[in-house]
């Protein structure tokens, strides 16, 4: 998410007749079985065109209709942009790899284009790569609440004096929101998003979809499997989502997953005490962190012209200790800025995935897509604010760094509800889903929930591996990745492979153009 202080670090179908409107999330029938209703979508023929004059002529765009409900495909209809990469040879073709790279509120138009300097060639030999904008963002009918730059700052630490503040932002933006959008978002959901892969699919031609989604798009593609597990051909789960824990779990797992990356950290920094002098043992680091948290509290620290408090030291400390070189240097910068010494560095900032083309649209609109989804998927998030005081209170003890973040006041706890169920992904669809040890959006407790959840998967975990994303990193889980996508070949059991040292240090990050952090120079954001 956007900051006007500073940069983040991370550049972070329709389900069968519809009849009755909500079907149980474990149905499983198809576009194709309404014929009529229907027809009119599965049968589109797309008007493929260079997507920017300034991008390969192979780079194709369309623009295809969805209905907005699924219930009522004779009613209002949405755009839905579609991209594609032909570079599959006829000998070789096995259909089209769809992608997806996270969010919510992602954008995946361009991913063909520079998935395409990733994927190694016997993917691309065998697949067509076609990216599309999820219902409700970029080209794709976006939606909007004209949230203000205070508005969009959404990771709030818990006080006592401020929480009366933090309800009335929590249920202006959901106010702004049904304003803006009124009934349309309760079907920015992913069980929407699903049923469009699913037209996208038969608009392709093709039986079955294969997928390579990353974070959120894991959760997508479970979803999918569950909806439409006879049109599921080979799906690659990368830096998984736990099914179980949409999506008010998802956010406060991030605290949890920080504060083992906390303790590592510190083992690895006393070790290297003659490079960083943060300190001789693993609790003299702790504390020099802290020490710098509650300094920061009492007089807000200057870094590079950002006075930090500990609340922003906090929030973007929070994924910078998944990389443990990183973190070393980052903390090295706030004990001299705390001195009073120009610091000269902050935390390392990728330059962001840039457009392949210009979209019109309205600037919130990542955030606006996040929120529509995480409330229209999850109907029980909780209503009392004081359940969110509590909770906030209780977590920031049990989760230092992080806890009190993740469980504070959302908007929605004041959203309109009206959208199906969550669905309960449990299926036995044979997938393969990668995840890196230290991930610090979506943790290895997490990937072993989405593992648990798809009894037909199998799971490779990168040791050590650190940061968002897996396939496409030269890690050592990408050989049993391109084999499964080319030959369709599971391993026959889960199986752990080691990262490099570098990359246990450092990691690496996929150019995903994850919407980031609304925090200070740090990494928060998205899925």
């Amino acid at each position: 998410m956007r900051s006007s202080r500073t940069a983040s670090l991370l550049a972070a179908g329709a389900a069968a007749v519809m009849v009755p409107v909500l079907l149980p999330a474990t149905a499983s029938a198809t576009p194709s079985a309404a014929a009529g209703p229907l027809a009119r979508y599965l049968t589109q023929k797309p008007a493929w065109h260079r997507c920017d004059p300034d991008t390969p002529a192979a780079y194709q765009c369309a623009t295809i209709k969805v209905p907005l409900d699924y219930g009522r495909p004779g009613g209002r209809k949405l755009d839905l942009a579609i991209s594609r990469w032909k570079t599959s040879t006829k000998k070789q073709h096995r259909g089209a790899l769809l992608l997806n790279p996270g969010g919510p509120g992602g954008s995946g138009l361009d991913m063909p284009l520079y998935m395409g300097d990733v994927l190694p060639a016997s993917v691309k030999n065998t697949y067509d790569l076609v990216g599309f904008d999820p219902r409700g963002v970029g080209r794709s009918s976006p939606v909007g609440c004209g949230l203000t730059d205070k508005e969009l700052n959404w990771e709030r630490p818990y006080k006592e004096a401020t929480f009366a503040k933090d309800v009335a932002w929590a249920r202006t933006v959901a106010e702004k929101c049904h304003a803006r959008q009124g009934d349309k978002l309760r079907h920015i959901s992913t069980r929407d998003t699903a049923r469009d892969m699913d037209v996208i699919r038969a608009v392709l031609g093709e039986k079955k979809i294969s997928y390579l989604g990353y974070s959120y798009g894991t959760y997508l593609g479970a979803v999918y499997t569950q909806m439409f597990p006879q049109r599921t051909d080979r799906f690659v789960l990368d830096s998984a989502v736990d099914p179980a824990r949409v999506w008010r779990g998802m956010i406060q797992v991030w605290a949890e997953g920080a504060e083992p990356a906390f303790t590592r950290w510190t083992k690895w920094t006393a070790e290297r005490n003659s490079a960083y002098r943060l300190g001789a043992t693993p609790e003299a680091v702790r504390k020099t962190f802290y020490d710098l948290v509650a300094q920061a509290d009492r007089k807000p620290i200057d870094v590079d012209g950002t006075r930090m408090t500990g609340d922003d030291i906090r929030l973007t400390s929070r994924a910078a200790f998944f990389s443990v070189r990183d973190a070393a240097e980052w903390v090295v910068t706030l004990k001299k800025a705390a001195a009073g010494t120009p610091a000269g560095r902050g935390l390392k900032t990728p330059a962001p995935v840039a457009p392949s083309f210009a979209r019109a649209v309205p600037e919130d609109n990542g955030d606006a897509a996040f929120w529509s989804v995480l409330c229209a998927d999850q109907r029980d998030w909780p209503r009392d604010p004081e359940r969110y005081r509590a909770d906030a209170i209780r977590d920031k003890k049990k989760y230092p760094l992080y806890g009190d973040f993740g469980s504070n006041v959302k908007p929605c706890a004041f959203w309109k509800t009206g959208g199906e169920r969550t669905t309960k992904v449990d299926n036995k669809v044979r997938t393969l889903i990668l995840q890196n040890e230290w991930d610090p959006q979506t943790p290895l407790t997490s990937g072993q929930g989405l593992r648990r959840a798809m009894k037909g998967a199998k799971m490779v975990t990168v040791a050590g591996g650190v940061g968002h994303g897996v396939y496409g990193n030269k890690s050592c889980a990408d050989k049993t990745a391109t084999a499964y996508l080319t030959t369709g070949r599971l391993p026959s059991k889960d199986i752990t492979c080691k990262a490099t040292p570098q990359a246990a240090e450092r990691g690496s990050l996929l150019p995903l153009p994850l919407p980031g952090s609304r925090g200070l120079p740090g990494p928060g954001g998205r899925f």
